[in-house]
């Protein structure tokens, strides 16, 4: 994917061995990184275990919020994509003993398809 599509808020796949460095440490012994996904700054990160979502803040994007989501969590997700004149599609995690689920906005993009398999393949278990 290129500069535009991230600009416009397109998921696109990210490498894992770069990725390896910077959440390699938060894994648990014998997890591994199975799928990534970044979306402007912010990145979905799939285990064999749990979903990242890591959030960049800042003008640098020094400061990171890491929010682990235990599959066994996730009790329902929703997907609205995008329009004829909508340019953002939503995805909710309904995460269990939480009032309001986690959303995160995405461009028009092929790779939702891609999270929303891998949520199901994770989740439906």
């Amino acid at each position: 994917m290129g500069l535009l599509d991230q600009l416009l808020g397109n998921a696109s796949e990210r490498d894992l061995e770069k990725l390896q460095k910077e959440f390699g440490p938060l894994l648990a012994p014998g997890e591994q990184l199975v799928k990534a996904y970044a979306v402007i700054r912010d990145l979905f990160v799939f285990t064999d275990r749990r979903l990242i979502l890591s959030n960049k803040q800042g003008i640098t994007g020094s400061k990171v919020e890491y929010l682990n989501i235990p599959y066994r969590s996730i009790v329902m997700f929703t997907f609205e994509n995008a329009g004829h004149f909508d340019m953002e599609s939503e995805l909710c995690l309904h995460i269990a003993s939480q009032l309001e689920p986690i959303r995160r906005t995405f461009g028009r993009s092929d790779s939702t398809k891609e999270i929303l398999a891998l949520l199901a393949q994770y989740t439906c278990k």
